[in-house]
């Protein structure tokens, strides 16, 4: 079966103006490409632009945080915009506020100039990332084109993430720091006028008014869940009244989001998709795998450095294996997808990311290049393999009305995931770390509780001591660190194993059939969240909806 369908060939012909899907597929993926190299490229250029700057403590912290916060924050504001207004229409504005940001950051004459412009990044960032999926759910309705699309599509991710750091590194040995902002400029001003020339436009037929209050809810709502979990994720106390307040209002504003949603008749997000086992699993397994991804690359990075004593290019180049792996299993995605289904896929990336983690926990205070390597590329594979298993599953289950809002619930879940995987992973770590400290020889009480802080604050403490008792302190302080990492790995093998059982509600095959036409917004007399079937479609419709439901075997795209 060619997989090609009768629905799929039309909507191709709804794309416009004859553009290629593949094509379109390359504009989306440099689209994607830069979002992904702007969120890592700054990291290398802080010392820079801490030089220049000379911002204060808080106002470094916000240079560096605002633009994944805002990005994150608006995700589904501009997703849900873009199904009612038009994808293409939100993505070349993203593209125009991308590259007027990038100009006045690189420009920037203080750090409150930088952080505005960071922020304004972060909006367009929102912009591009849902409208990308979205617009690539309506070019390729047949899925199995789809998942190659989507293959290629986090192939390009993961490039963008491993590139950001040597990109800024490379930069800054030749120019000043505003050049990491500069670059996206000349692709910006390619992409606009290839954009509106070869992408399609296309929205939602949704029907009643677009909920500006709902929007700006969740916005607000995301915005405090994130920056709590951000804090966490910082070390900061969790009963600080600047961590717990905006996690409070977070919960309470996004909690007000839902009751809204529920009761509105034409909502922002119908929440029936959550209903679909494949669906809200599939976000589940998101959550989890970056949970598990981010939190142990952050402590990856730290053994690296402080443990093994290598350069930052050093660790850049030992950590780019992961990479590597992560794009070969966004390539191969596909095949594996057609060949396991959905179900294996994701059980299986989740089993061997858990067995990849469980190998790194023969890591101790001595290198071993052997081990390090087929640990990270295990990693880099099933974890990749993962989220590719449950993107295509989250996007294709959406319909296609809703692949905007669907698109960024997907990457909010991704951020999120981030975040808490940061602040939990983070909390065991320090856990296990600190108590190693307690009792060192010779070390006052309060220069332990100094070094329990964390690895790079022991060793500056074992400087100032000196001797034998800075020399103990450092050694104490080395082991008790691999004692934590060896915690942190088993925590996080104990997750990615629950995600493993989790991905079990997914469907076991990869249904390539017939899809049938999108299902209209919700009306009045369907209360929404009723698992009660979809509303009827209307004649001549041409939107790609949800697929269809089979007994056992509904697809989890």
């Amino acid at each position: 079966m060619s997989g090609t369908t009768t629905a799929a060939a039309r909507c191709r012909r709804e794309t416009g103006a004859g553009a290629n899907r593949w094509v379109v597929l390359v504009v989306l993926c440099v689209s994607l490409l830069l979002v992904a190299l702007d969120a890592t490229v700054l990291h290398v250029a802080v010392p820079a632009v801490t030089e220049d700057l000379r911002p204060g403590a808080m106002e470094l912290l916000w240079i560096v945080d605002v633009y994944p916060l805002v990005c994150a924050s608006l995700l589904i504001l501009f997703g849900t915009l873009g199904d009612r207004v038009g994808r293409r229409r939100v993505l070349l504005l993203g593209y125009a506020l991308f590259g007027v940001a990038s100009g006045v950051a690189a420009l920037a004459h203080n750090a409150q100039v930088l952080i505005g412009a960071r922020a304004l990044l972060g909006v367009g960032g929102a912009m591009i990332m849902p409208a990308t999926l979205s617009i690539l759910r309506q070019v390729f309705p047949d899925r199995r084109e789809r998942a190659v699309a989507i293959g290629i599509w986090s192939a390009v991710a993961a490039v963008g993430a491993a590139v950001g750091p040597l990109l800024g590194g490379f930069l800054l040995e030749h120019f000043w720091w505003g050049s990491v902002f500069l670059v996206n400029i000349p692709l910006m001003i390619v992409s606009l006028p290839i954009g509106r020339l070869l992408l399609p436009e296309s929205r939602g037929d949704r029907d009643g008014p677009w909920d500006v209050v709902g929007a700006l809810t969740a916005a607000a709502g995301l915005f405090g869940l994130v920056l709590g979990v951000k804090r966490l994720g910082g070390g900061e106390a969790p009963l600080s009244p600047l961590t717990l307040a905006p996690l409070l209002l977070g919960g309470l504003l996004l909690a007000g989001f839902v009751r809204r949603q529920r009761r509105r008749p034409h909502p922002l997000v119908d929440l029936r998709m959550f209903s679909r086992p494949a669906f809200s699993t599939s976000v589940g397994c998101i959550v989890l795998a970056m949970l598990a991804l981010v939190g142990l690359e952050l402590i990856a990075a730290q053994y690296l450095q402080l443990v093994l004593g290598l350069s930052p290019l050093e660790t850049g180049l030992r950590l780019l294996p992961l990479t590597v792996a992560a794009m070969a299993a966004g390539l191969a995605g596909a095949r594996l997808l057609r060949r396991f289904g959905p179900r294996a896929m994701v059980c299986f990336g989740f089993c061997l990311t858990a067995a990849s983690v469980g190998t790194l926990t023969a890591m101790g205070e001595h290198d071993n290049t052997g081990l390090l390597l087929a640990g990270f590329v295990l990693l880099g594979f099933g974890l990749e393999t993962t989220l590719f298993g449950a993107y295509e599953s989250m996007l294709s289950e959406a319909p296609q009305a809703q692949s905007g809002g669907a698109a960024a619930i997907g990457e909010t879940s991704y951020q999120l995931g981030a975040g808490i995987g940061i602040a939990l992973l983070g909390s065991v770590m320090n856990a296990a770390y600190a108590p190693g400290l307690s009792s060192v020889p010779g070390v006052p009480a309060a220069d332990s509780r100094a070094a329990g802080h964390s690895l790079g604050e022991a060793y500056e403490v074992a400087a100032r001591l000196g001797g034998p008792a800075g020399g103990a302190l450092r050694q104490a302080a080395r082991g008790s660190f691999v004692h934590g990492l060896h915690v942190t790995l088993l925590v996080s093998a104990g997750l990615l194993l629950l995600g493993a059982v989790m991905a079990l509600r997914l469907p076991r095959v990869m249904d390539c059939g017939a899809e049938t036409a999108a299902a209209p917004a919700p009306t009045g007399d369907s209360a929404p969240g009723s698992g009660a079937g979809r509303p009827a479609v209307r004649p001549g419709q041409a939107d790609i909806p949800a697929p269809r439901e089979v007994a056992q075997t509904r697809v989890s795209a």
